[in-house]
């Protein structure tokens, strides 16, 4: 009988009193991976935390509210403007300006904001102000004669005509009362009575907008083995909970990313338009078995881009960066809503930018000695920075918004956008008023929110279940898989009172 003796058994001697690889375990070894070398190291075990809070969200937690729905769209209405003003061109029936006897003809090309309208709502006797570059007139309308044009008398010209504007629509036309003769009826002296009473009482307009909920998914994967591991490094999930089962700090990592893709999705999502790549009735979403059409959802950068305001500042570098700008968004904001308290979400650059113009209005700026409304002494810290100020009758709040400097993040797209990269944002505070399709009511609710789907039978604001085998055995797969699903999108009302910060 052979007796056949181990390969790695420990026998071969040593000449002098010495560590060698021969006589001790060599622990560096393939075969004796995992313990490490036999020259114990200081051995750190917590985890390194060399990155800060890693998470963005909690943008959309400040700015906004949360509120569920049951429909696969959510649609509301937002009033249109009080009182009538449009943009358009004048035409002089005799060719010369302030001809006797003249016909002037206004012709609506589109509102005060810039869109065409289908029809205008001035009325006969109607006293209006047409405004140019030739001059101010008050007049009153003597006809309507189109969905888009009505003719005017000049109380200054007499029957004299006005300038021509033909060739320009930089003519400005207001509605500011009406004028009537003793013992008459309403929208008299019209060219006839079809004309008349197509201009009868004018109604409200609205306008409606809508968007639909997206479904986001994700999961983490854990073997049931992998979960009976202890490690040796301690690890601390974003949540704050600590110890050494590494697969928590996976699972953990993995929750906060879709916590971040969430609010990240609320931020960047686009629709699809029909006839895209996208979707264009062959193409679809993985996964789908017929043709999708309006995916994707509007997120609060593409609901501000379509509906709201754009400044790239004076110098075209920092965004709102001198005072100068900042008047020529509060004109831009006196024109829309006029909301006094709003706050600003930039990146660093910007922010301290700001934090540059606004000491350098203090007359100790220049010395560097007084940056705020406080009293600096040689004993204390100097603070260069501001949270908020106040220009005319507008308050802004300045923050540092994380997403715009994570180079993770969006901060890593800014350097590589140019022109085009998104310095911060104007979020209007307060709340707005709206009718809300589905209670059938007007409602006061925050500027953002967000809707979520959820029912009496499934919440799916931010649902999470857990499969498998490990602990509540579920089924026979021999891991333990955690499931998170959110459906859910972006309301942003009256987006004309945002601005964007390019």
């Amino acid at each position: 009988m052979a007796i056949t003796k181990g390969p790695l058994l420990n026998t071969v001697p040593a000449t002098q009193k010495q560590t060698l690889a021969t006589n001790y375990l060599d622990l560096s070894s393939a075969a004796n991976a995992g313990w490490g070398q036999q020259y114990v190291p200081d051995l750190m075990e917590k985890e390194a935390e060399v990155f800060g809070p890693r998470t963005i969200s909690g943008f959309l937690s400040q700015v906004g509210a949360e509120e569920s729905m049951t429909a696969d769209q959510i649609i509301w209405s937002e009033q249109g403007r009080l009182h009538l003003s449009y943009k358009g061109l004048v035409t002089n029936s005799t060719g010369a300006n302030n001809g006797t006897g003249a016909t002037n003809t206004i012709t609506v090309t589109t509102d005060i904001d810039g869109l065409t309208p289908d029809s205008h709502g001035v009325r006969v006797n109607d006293q209006v102000i047409i405004a140019n570059s030739n001059g101010v007139h008050k007049c009153i309308v003597t006809a309507v004669t189109g969905v888009l044009a009505f003719e005017v008398l000049a109380y200054d010209l007499g029957a004299g005509g006005l300038a021509d504007t033909t060739a320009t629509t930089g003519t400005t036309i207001l509605v500011y009362g009406s004028e009537y003769s003793k013992a008459t009826s309403y929208m008299t002296g019209g060219t006839s009575t079809a004309q008349q009473e197509s201009r009868g009482a004018n109604e409200p307009v609205f306008k409606t907008f809508s968007n639909k909920p997206i479904i986001m998914k994700d999961y983490y994967e854990v073997s049931g083995s992998d979960v009976s591991k202890i490690g040796w490094v301690e690890i601390t999930s974003e949540e704050g909970a600590n110890g050494y089962l590494w697969y928590l700090k996976a699972e953990s990592d993995t929750r906060a990313r879709f916590n971040d893709y969430i609010e990240m999705a609320m931020l960047e999502s686009e629709k699809n338009v029909d006839g895209t790549s996208i979707i264009d009735g062959s193409k679809v979403l993985p996964g789908s078995v017929a043709a999708t059409a309006g995916v994707g959802t509007e997120g609060l950068f593409a609901a501000i881009e379509s509906r709201g305001n754009i400044t790239s500042g004076i110098t075209g570098v920092n965004a709102a960066t001198d005072l100068a700008e900042f008047d020529a968004i509060l004109a831009e904001f006196d024109k829309q809503g006029a909301i006094e308290e709003n706050m600003m979400f930039v990146n660093r650059a910007t922010s301290l930018a700001m934090d540059d113009m606004l000491a350098s209005m203090n007359s100790y700026g220049a010395g560097g000695t007084s940056y705020g409304v406080f009293n600096n002494s040689e004993d204390m810290a100097l603070n260069l920075g501001f949270s908020g100020f106040r220009r005319g009758s507008y308050d802004f709040y300045k923050s540092d918004f994380r997403y715009l400097n994570d180079l993770a993040t969006r901060g890593g797209i800014n350097a590589a956008a140019g022109a085009q990269a998104i310095r911060g944002i104007m979020v209007p505070a307060g709340t707005s008023t709206v009718y809300d399709q589905q209670l059938g009511k007007n409602l006061k609710r925050p500027f953002l929110h967000v809707r979520y789907r959820a029912s009496q039978t499934d919440d799916r604001k931010m649902k999470s279940w857990t499969t498998g085998s490990v602990g509540a055995a579920t089924s026979a797969l021999d891991a333990m898989q955690i499931h998170m699903l959110t459906e859910r999108c972006l309301v942003t009302q009256g987006a004309n009172n945002f601005m964007m910060m390019k």
